[in-house]
């Protein structure tokens, strides 16, 4: 599965090395829009900065979006709002706010086209509105001028909807280009396959990677689950996946122009993208926990037939998945990290709306690497933890004992098969006493152990990505054990190893 965007637009970023040794103002880990925005940032500050991307720039979050950069995100305002205080949800939207400014004023002035747009949330069935009420309530109270609405351009009836004016949606590795871009010019360094391992509590910070030994006074980590486990974030969010789908549709037919997103199920997220002057209909949806999905290829199945029923004649033309992760308290977390010294940063938990959150991310850290004020920053990094959010809390992590309980009994009780795997399929059973995964992917089958290294899950197939998933905390693996993302810092062993 590749996104349409970094089908269409891959940023190509020249072969780079640092030395070992190598000593930088900032290195910030992580080459998305957060870890791009914050190094630009920075190196618009006169730092020294290099990037260090564990596989290539955009291949998580952000090259996987449905980018849209919407201050109307789902329920997400409400569900702040049952948590915390409006003081806590009015600094959340100036962030977002001040995060969507930015970024839009950027693309002006780099000359990356994006297109405005009406951004609506809306309910499937009556028992949907009360969360629209609650987010209208709740969007008003931050000063958003959003306003009930009728007219969705959707093909299907809905039982209210909610709307925003003036939103926008990018093409997102057209602005990760723009901002490598910038960064080059401004002297900073862009190394991909390269990640960071570990990193010392002192300043300057000493930084081990996968290529050897680095220093600098700043570290950020910008790398969706923080790589570092200080601060315990793994336990404080829940990783989920969600699908995209691209579509041509016949010429004549009516392609709603709105971004549309729904309340309830089934979630449907709508938006076009114009590629190559042809306008495309993109369809996600099917949010999951990670690993913890029958099949993800199911998941896929569903949006491409309710797409069709919906949109006669719509073809489809590319499927992907994103990995995003929701904070227990939905608000994200951002600044530096626990334990790390003071010169150690963290920027996580945008649950899904990761192209205004990221943004907003960068220049809080930034600010506060360069001796900055913003207020909203401030508000968010001190907000307190209250009852809501530990029950929330409490409830994710006893499912996540529940699941690991479970789990390890049933990699006991099954041995592994003596037949191989069919072509795209894996399972999991136990050999010489240990859990392996088997799989079959484009005709070569192999074996790994099928407990992740980060806190000892049973890894579950994803039949989508031919990956094996963790369903604790979110880490993913390809057929051959490498990372491919989450908290886990080291590959799968194999079953000799």
């Amino acid at each position: 599965m590749r996104s349409l965007w970094l089908d269409t637009h891959p940023v190509s970023t020249p072969a780079q090395t640092l030395p070992d040794g190598a000593h930088y103002d900032s290195i910030v880990a992580g080459a998305g829009i957060t870890g791009l925005t914050t190094a630009v940032l920075l190196a618009r500050a006169g730092h020294q900065v290099a990037v260090l991307e564990a596989r290539s720039v955009g291949a998580a979050a952000t090259g996987n979006t449905t980018a849209k950069v919407s201050l109307l995100q789902g329920t997400n305002l409400a569900s702040i709002r049952s948590h915390h205080s409006d003081e806590v949800l009015q600094a959340y939207t100036d962030a977002n706010h001040e995060g969507q400014a930015w970024l839009l004023r950027y693309l002006e002035d780099h000359g990356v086209e994006y297109q405005r747009r009406t951004s609506l949330i809306y309910a499937n069935t009556d028992e949907g509105v009360p969360s629209l009420e609650r987010e209208l309530d709740a969007a008003r109270t931050v000063g958003l001028d959003a306003y009930w609405t009728a007219d969705t351009e959707l093909p299907h009836p809905v039982s209210g909807a909610v709307a925003l004016d003036d939103q926008a949606q990018i093409h997102p590795t057209e602005v990760l280009d723009a901002l490598a871009a910038e960064l080059r010019r401004r002297g900073g360094t862009i190394v991909e396959g390269v990640r960071v391992t570990d990193a010392s509590s002192e300043t300057p910070v000493q930084i081990e990677t996968t290529d050897g030994s680095l220093s600098a006074d700043h570290l950020v980590l910008a790398t969706g689950a923080p790589v570092l486990d200080r601060g315990g974030y793994f336990a404080k969010m829940k990783g989920h996946r969600s699908y995209s789908l691209a579509y041509r549709l016949p010429e004549g037919a009516h392609t709603p122009q709105g971004m549309h997103l729904s309340v309830d199920s089934p979630s449907r997220s709508t938006r076009t993208a114009t590629i190559d002057g042809q306008e495309l209909l993109l369809v996600g949806g099917n949010g999951h926990i990670v690993g913890r999905a029958e099949s993800h290829q199911d998941a896929v199945e569903e949006i491409d037939a309710w797409t069709k029923h919906h949109f006669p004649g719509a073809e489809r033309t590319h499927a992907w998945s994103a990995q995003d992760y929701r904070p227990a308290d939905y608000v994200p977390f951002f600044g530096r990290l626990p334990l790390g010294g003071g010169s150690i940063y963290l920027a996580t938990g945008y649950n899904k709306w990761g192209m205004t959150n990221g943004v907003a991310a960068a220049l809080a850290i930034s600010s506060e690497i360069l001796e900055g004020q913003t207020p909203w920053a401030y508000v968010l990094a001190d907000r307190s933890v209250t009852a809501q959010g530990l029950a929330t809390g409490m409830k994710d992590n006893l499912e996540i004992g529940a699941r690991m309980g479970k789990d390890w009994v049933a990699s006991e009780l099954s041995s592994l098969p003596q037949q191989a795997p069919a072509e795209g399929q894996g399972t999991v059973g136990r050999e010489n006493g240990k859990p392996v995964g088997v799989s079959t992917v484009d005709g070569t089958t192999r074996k790994v152990s099928a407990v992740c290294p980060h806190m000892g899950g049973i890894l579950s197939w994803n039949d989508a990505e031919c990956t094996w998933d963790c369903p604790l905390h979110a880490s993913r693996f390809d057929t051959e054990g490498n990372i491919l993302e989450g908290p886990a810092l080291q590959g799968l062993r194999t079953p000799n190893s």
